[in-house]
């Protein structure tokens, strides 16, 4: 969704959801009112971020400022790519090949598997005895 004050991007992985905000600028990341840097220690998962706007070469033009929720690191890092991906498209539609075959804009859909009741996890189970 694109308004007046810049170009809005919506990213889901895991339980994470992320809001992300594209403007034109020098290639500021802020998550959740703190730096990349800060809110992102590892390394890993700030080149997992910057991943969109690498393909594309759109690195250094514009600020992003994204507000992220629910779920962990991981799960916020891929859900915040994923905004990206989507807001990238709504300001150039042309962008959509390169980052469709980069896997950009497939929504991750794996979750944490549901404890089954009268087990001691998703899978696993107690075990069996014959006497």
């Amino acid at each position: 969704m694109a308004d007046k004050n810049g170009i809005w991007g919506t990213g889901r992985r895991k339980t994470a959801t992320a809001r992300v905000k594209l403007v034109k600028g020098s290639g500021k990341l802020t998550v959740n009112g703190k730096p990349s840097e800060v809110y992102f220690p590892v390394e890993s998962l700030r080149t997992l971020v910057n991943q969109p706007l690498q393909v594309t070469g759109l690195e250094g033009q514009f600020d992003l400022t994204v507000n992220v929720k629910g779920g962990g690191l991981s799960g916020q890092a891929g859900a915040v790519r994923h905004g990206i991906s989507r807001a990238l498209i709504e300001h150039d539609a042309d962008l959509r090949t390169v980052l469709k075959q980069s896997g950009m804009l497939t929504r991750d859909a794996r979750k944490k598997e549901r404890n089954k009741p009268g087990q001691p996890g998703a899978r696993k189970r107690f075990q069996f005895s014959k006497r």
